[in-house]
């Protein structure tokens, strides 16, 4: 009996928030830093295909990407706004720069032998106007992030973990969608499907705001307890 979708999206999103402090419990920063880049290049991948969850179109790679927040919320809350804004650098970078090596790959003429040639221009043909929506959306959203968490932070202190949290998050993700979905989507879909993907990427990228909320916890008492590490 196949997995149906949203039972497959649940355990996706489990997994990676869960190898998230793995990474963290064994790596320390690093380990959140690895994270970050893995996760910017897989999600760029991903976000070209369609799937249905919960009744809706959206695009695949919002788990992943969704989980770089809470990433840069770990930084921002164990070590600070200058750690933080460092792993948005590195996602950044990291997804310049293997959109440029994609690029360059399929300038290489295929031997006679080669099948991977139409299947990586399918593939990577796309991906510049996909990578310069994510490059723009990535950076407005999570530099927001970074602010609104301290800006939160500042207001509350340490309580209400939370708030700031969530507060940032749910706010920088509906910038991240609106940005991208236009520059990478806009003219490719219908306008009904167009919107709806917008809509469903917000709401599926909410879900797991919520849904990493205890994540973040686990995380604090990790960098606590493993590394020594007070809030930043």
């Amino acid at each position: 009996m196949p997995v149906s979708n949203e039972v497959l999206w649940l355990l996706v999103a489990l997994v990676d928030l869960s190898l998230l402090l793995v990474l963290y419990r064994f790596l320390g920063k690093i380990g959140i830093y690895i994270s970050i880049v893995i996760s910017i290049i897989v999600c760029n991948i991903e976000v070209l295909k369609t799937v249905q969850l919960f009744g809706l179109t959206t695009t695949l790679g919002n788990v992943l990407y969704a989980s770089i927040f809470l990433a840069t919320d770990i930084l921002s809350e164990m070590y600070g706004k200058e750690d933080a804004k460092r792993g948005v650098l590195l996602g950044f970078i990291a997804l310049i720069l293997s959109t440029f090596y994609l690029q360059v790959a399929l300038l290489f003429v295929p031997d006679s032998s080669d099948f991977a040639q139409p299947h990586l221009e399918a593939l990577f043909g796309f991906l510049p106007r996909v990578a310069f929506g994510s490059v723009a959306a990535y950076w407005i959203s999570q530099m927001y992030d970074v602010w609104a968490f301290h800006a939160i932070r500042t207001k509350t202190g340490d309580r209400f973990l939370w708030l700031r949290n969530n507060g940032s998050t749910l706010v920088s993700q509906f910038l991240d969608s609106i940005v991208f979905c236009t520059i990478a989507f806009l003219g490719v879909y219908p306008m009904a499907v167009f919107w709806e993907i917008v809509l469903s990427t917000y709401a599926i990228k909410a879900l797991v705001a919520v849904l990493d909320t205890p994540f973040l916890y686990l995380a604090r008492h990790v960098g606590r307890r493993q590394w020594g590490v007070l809030a930043g």
